[in-house]
């Protein structure tokens, strides 16, 4: 089974290259495509101070994706973990979902705080957050995903 998805916008402006850390005070903005949304389907969202964006890792080529396991960010020191105890971008369906924060509604545009895509970036969906959507309990992740994270927001 496919499926075939079609973007609802694009990441203008922000970071050029994925670069693996500091996206924390990235600024970029998503437009929606105005041939398929009018600006009545980003109403309401100015009042959600986050929204979370599924997008596609459009600059991975078949050949950079991996199935299996890998050692992240390919540091020995670290764990081989399989690519669904991972976060990165070599993915099998190349999806990147991240949590931003909204700092502006205008039309058909989206102004965003931490979004971990770089301009041009195809957008798949955007969703806003809900406290109620968030982990329930206490989150657990190895030590390993603490180290890589220290610098990446």
């Amino acid at each position: 089974m496919s499926f075939t998805l079609e973007p609802v916008g694009h990441v203008r402006g922000g970071r050029v290259e994925a670069v693996d850390d500091d996206w924390g005070a990235s600024r970029a903005r998503i437009e929606l495509d105005p041939a398929r949304f009018g600006p009545e389907a980003l109403f309401g969202l100015s009042d959600f101070s986050h929204a979370e964006i599924v997008f596609v890792f459009d600059q991975i080529t078949p050949d950079q994706i991996t199935t299996g396991a890998r050692r992240p960010r390919g540091r020995e020191d670290w764990p081989l973990v399989g690519i669904f105890a991972q976060r990165g971008r070599n993915r099998p369906n190349r999806l990147g979902v991240s949590v931003c924060r909204v700092i502006a509604v205008d039309g058909l545009t989206i102004e965003v705080e931490g979004l971990d895509a770089i301009d041009g970036t195809p957008v798949l969906d955007i969703k806003p957050v809900m406290g109620e959507f968030l982990p329930r309990g206490a989150v657990r992740q190895p030590a390993w995903a603490t180290e890589l994270m220290e610098g990446y927001w």
